[in-house]
């Protein structure tokens, strides 16, 4: 259960920071210090039994029979990935709380945060191949919110876009990759793929699921050639892009290389590609990052170089460079996470990042110097510190793979070495050391205390490991790489002196080359304007991305132009006329055996077909002059359909489609406002044109085809060959399995709960989009007719009379269906598990109980005896709907798991209590909510007040005045 925790808790923090007032800083950054700390703790917590057990699993059954389950697995190298993400997330917290201004919107921050750290610990421990994806993606979207946090400036705008264009277009490639893997191997199930290898590298969809992977890792690590966003993700606030480039985002990439090199690694399409990536990356970032004149650009840039340097190591392939690799890996996130720290120290004190404009910030700011110096000194790999023991690995597995035959490979890292140390020098010597700089927006300090600990921890950890690697990191660096490697484990150590070797001599070397090569390029970097890179300022990714996207805008707006149109016919038309094309090749190949001899029909229900097809006939009809007789015959073939429902002994389907009627006939009837009138030729001078004729006689047939085509596929479905009928299925299990006698509601709240709950939550999305659209269109005020004579609504007393056009209604007798249709909704509601009904359409009577409030007495006078909230509705039926299936989680059954108890209660004696009963109460609400935010946005805008004589207010509703 501890698993469970650790992947769940950041996400109800963040639920719980997104709820606080917007000027609880302190508040917030304790919430979110306060989770981060207890996901640490069970993290540490777990070790004993993690190191005894090698495993630790937690599974939560999800489709059993497709081999999906919620999965939550914990082994060695997870456990180092948990420690890293929870750890520096704790001081990444602690540094925000004195970074972010309180003008800033906090409780967005720190929830977006703990979100963000949801995401990497759910991805990380993720034990399922599918479940990996669904967090991948997480973080895309996670990291998206956190770099456009600024969302005001332009450019923060703009990196947050590309880097979740980029990274979730990976995702979609790792998807499909991961689909495969888990379709060779049979299961989904991490542990079961990994020990797959053999199996997966024999097979013929090996070099596919090789590449599709290394597109998902190598954009989510901003690997060559897709290193070009991680640069312009710096717009972010500096704590993200601390957490982003040391222990989460960027290290999802290469956390899923390490994650499958058992199986995948070892071939010579792995080094290719792997390899060629990583050695490309290596050198690119590291030059680039000479000539950043920003700070945080030229920490981002190293940042892609180091990624490259890992993503080398594991394309090498060997065990030991495998085991260089996480080394690296973990020594990387501490030296850059202070100095990505260290860096907004510096902006937040001095009002600049630019190291043009900086300079002998050491004597202002003496232990942040010292600080970010020992971090300078790592990321270059100077001994004594942590960065040197994974480099001088690093050298020493491109000696022994490289040799004398390919000694390429170990001038390629004697050079990323050397422009290594350069750009670390560069950070370090014109930040600290130079002459004071005076010309500063703000006057340099040391900043509070608590806002350099993380910093101070951080370092302390790389002179600690640097020095004691063995006694400190060795025991939990064993633990991972046995993880990743198991029996392939080699032989290693991490003892600080290996005596006088070739990768000694290449580390000398690279230090020597890369301070000669700063103080040649000193004078250059002080007199170039621009952050240009000699040699590949051409060859910039952004525009590259931008020309992309040009056009794919272009290519689709010239779609658009073909194939769109402002006229709604037109545009319904042709997707009517594809789809009619594409179903019509789809019904032809099932029409060979098909049986078309007419059974035994009944003369009384071809008469009520009859009345249905003629009703719908004259709305078509009378639609050219008449709407409201149009819609009153599309009421009429409403009727016949339910009819319909109701002799094919479907009364569920009925009663709703009999409801669903009533909804739809007032909506339209609030629309009809808005509709220009329909006037005779003869009162508009305009005579028909035999273009008009062909118009209306192309939909004839269009509508007919369509009409066909359907009835023709009911007929094939009704008369196929069913053989295991899934009907028999439903009702055999729906009263012991579901716990309800009616089948259609067990299957809606059971059997396809799920599917029912994304159902529940698109119609809530719709209603909210139809009402934000709603609020903002508002029809012209001269296109609403006003009636010679009407009462006020607000003021109508019981016995008064509200008028709709002619017909007149008693405002008391609609006011007393109000109760009587509450009622039987909640009486359809409570029997729809053993008996037609159900939340569905129970919702939908309760919404036709309030808007027919709307419709007599008008939104002044509802609204003021019956304060209604539909978006509180919509939230409660979604909470009683998730809360529902998550409550199976509990008790470790798959999410929507339905249990029914059957407590004895005095006097009532037996009940059935089924847990389907709240996911029903959860549709419920959200139908009702929904429903009524459509209807009453329609409402309102058919609402007019105009000021009568005498300052007296009178409220208008258009229906009326249309009717």
């Amino acid at each position: 259960m501890l698993l469970y925790w650790i992947v769940l808790l950041p996400f109800i923090g963040s639920v719980l920071a997104a709820l606080l007032r917007a000027n609880a800083r302190n508040l917030e950054a304790w919430l979110a210090g306060s989770i981060a700390l207890a996901c640490l703790v069970l993290t540490l917590l777990l070790y004993p039994q993690m190191a005894q057990e090698g495993v630790l699993r937690y599974d939560i059954p999800w489709i059993p029979a497709w081999g999906l389950a919620l999965t939550i697995r914990m082994d060695g190298f997870s456990w180092l990935f948990s420690l890293l993400v929870s750890g520096i997330g704790f001081l990444v917290v602690l540094y925000a709380r004195y970074y972010m201004s309180p003008k800033d919107p906090v409780p967005r921050f720190f929830s977006f945060l703990l979100a963000f750290m949801g995401a990497m610990l759910g991805l990380v421990l993720s034990g399922n191949l599918i479940q990996l994806v669904l967090f991948w993606e997480l973080t895309s979207l996670t990291s998206f919110m956190l770099i456009g946090y600024w969302y005001h400036r332009a450019d923060a705008r703009r990196g947050a876009r590309m880097a979740f264009t980029v990274t979730a277009a990976g995702g979609l490639c790792l998807l499909v990759g991961l689909i495969l893997l888990g379709q060779i191997v049979g299961s989904y199930d991490l542990d079961v793929v990994l020990a797959a290898r053999e199996e997966i590298q024999a097979h013929d969809w090996y070099l596919p699921i090789l590449i599709l992977v290394a597109l998902g890792a190598l954009t989510k690590s901003a690997q060559f050639p897709f290193h070009f966003w991680l640069p312009r993700a710096m717009a972010a606030p500096t704590p993200v892009s601390a957490y982003l480039h040391s222990a989460t985002m960027v290290k999802a990439g290469v956390f899923l290389l390490v994650r499958l090199w058992p199986v995948l690694s070892g071939t010579e399409a792995w080094t290719w590609v792997i390899g060629t990536a990583g050695l490309l990356t290596l050198l690119i970032g590291a030059f680039l990052a000479i000539f950043q004149h920003d700070l945080k650009g030229l920490l981002a840039y190293s940042t892609i170089s180091h990624l490259g340097l890992i993503t080398l190591l594991l394309g090498i392939g060997t065990p030991l460079a495998a085991v260089a690799a996480i080394f690296h890996l973990l020594n990387h996130a501490t030296f850059k996470a202070s100095l990505f720290m260290a860096a907004g120290i510096i902006d937040h004190e001095s009002g600049t990042r630019d190291l043009r404009r900086l300079s002998g910030l050491r004597k202002q700011m003496p232990i942040t110097a010292t600080l970010a110096i020992v971090a300078a000194a790592s990321m270059a790999g100077v001994p004594l510190l942590n960065g040197f023991l994974s480099k001088e690995m690093f050298f020493a597995e491109t000696v022994n793979v490289g040799d004398t035959h390919n000694w390429f490979m170990s001038v390629a890292a004697t050079v990323a070495g050397a422009f290594s140390v350069c750009y670390s020098l560069r950070f370090v010597y014109e930040v600290f050391f130079g002459p004071v700089a005076t010309d500063l927006p703000r006057t340099p300090h040391e900043p509070p205390h608590w806002m350099r600990f993380p910093v101070e921890f951080l370092v302390l950890i790389c002179l600690v490991v640097g020095v004691l690697p063995a006694l400190t990191i060795g025991p939990y660096l064993h633990l991972g790489v046995q993880a990743v490697l198991g029996e392939m484990t080699p032989q290693y150590s991490l003892s600080i002196w290996h005596g006088f070797s070739l990768p000694l001599v290449m580390s000398i070397v690279a230090m020597t080359c890369g301070v000669l090569l700063y103080f040649v390029l000193r004078k250059h970097f002080r007199i170039t304007s621009r952050e240009q890179a000699p040699l590949l300022y051409r060859f910039d990714g952004q525009r590259y991305f931008d020309q992309v996207l040009l056009s794919i805008t272009r290519f689709a707006g010239f779609v658009e132009s073909r194939f769109s149109s402002d006229n709604l016919q037109r545009q319904l038309l042709l997707v009517v006329v594809t789809v009619l094309l594409l179903g019509s090749v789809a019904i032809n190949r099932t029409m060979v055996a098909v049986d078309w001899s007419l059974p035994a029909w009944d003369p009384a229900f071809a008469l009520l077909w009859l009345v249905g097809g003629a009703c719908a006939i004259a709305a078509a009809h009378q639609a050219k002059f008449h709407r409201l007789a149009a819609l009153a015959f599309m009421g009429g073939a409403g009727i016949v359909t339910c009819l319909t429902f109701a002799w094919f002994s479907a009364p569920d389907l009925a009663m709703t489609q009999l409801v669903v009627e009533v909804v739809t006939t007032v909506l339209i009837l609030l629309g009809l406002r808005w509709l220009p009138p329909r006037l005779k030729p003869k009162e508009t001078g305009i005579q028909e044109t035999v273009a008009d004729r062909a118009r209306r006689f192309r939909d004839f047939l269009v509508a007919s085809a369509v009409g066909l085509a359907m009835a023709m596929l009911a007929w094939l479905l009704l008369t196929r060959q069913r053989g295991e009928h899934l009907a028999s299925y439903f009702v055999e299990r729906a009263l012991p399995e579901g716990g309800g006698s009616n089948i259609v509601n067990v299957i809606l709240v059971d059997f396809r709960g799920f599917d029912t709950f994304g159902e529940i939550v698109v119609l809530g999305i719709v209603s909210l989009t139809v009402y934000a659209l709603l609020r903002r269109f508002r029809p012209a005020p001269e296109s609403i007719p006003l009636p010679q004579q009407q009462n006020s609504a607000s003021s109508l007393r019981p016995g008064d009379e509200a008028k709709t056009g002619s017909l007149m209604i008693p405002a008391v007798f609609v006011r007393a269906l109000m109760p009587v249709l509450m009622l039987i909704a909640i009486y359809l509601f409570l029997r729809g598990h053993n008996a037609p009904g159900g939340g569905f359409v129970a919702g939908l009577v309760m919404s036709v109980a309030i808007i027919l409030q709307y419709m007599v007495a008008g939104s002044l006078w509802v609204e003021s005896h019956l304060p209604i909230r539909p978006h509180y509705w919509i939230a409660a039926g979604l909470w009683f709907a998730l809360l529902t299936g998550m409550g199976a989680f509990v008790f470790g059954y798959p999410f929507l798991t339905s249990h029914s108890a059957h407590p004895v209660l005095p006097v009532l004696g037996e009940i059935p209590l089924p847990s389907a009963f709240l996911f029903d109460l959860g549709i419920f609400l959200l139908v009702v909510g929904a429903t009524v935010l459509i209807l009453v946005g329609l409402a309102h805008q058919s609402i007019r007040s105009h000021r009568m004589p005498g300052g007296k207010v009178e409220e208008t509703t258009g229906n009326r005045a249309s009717l």
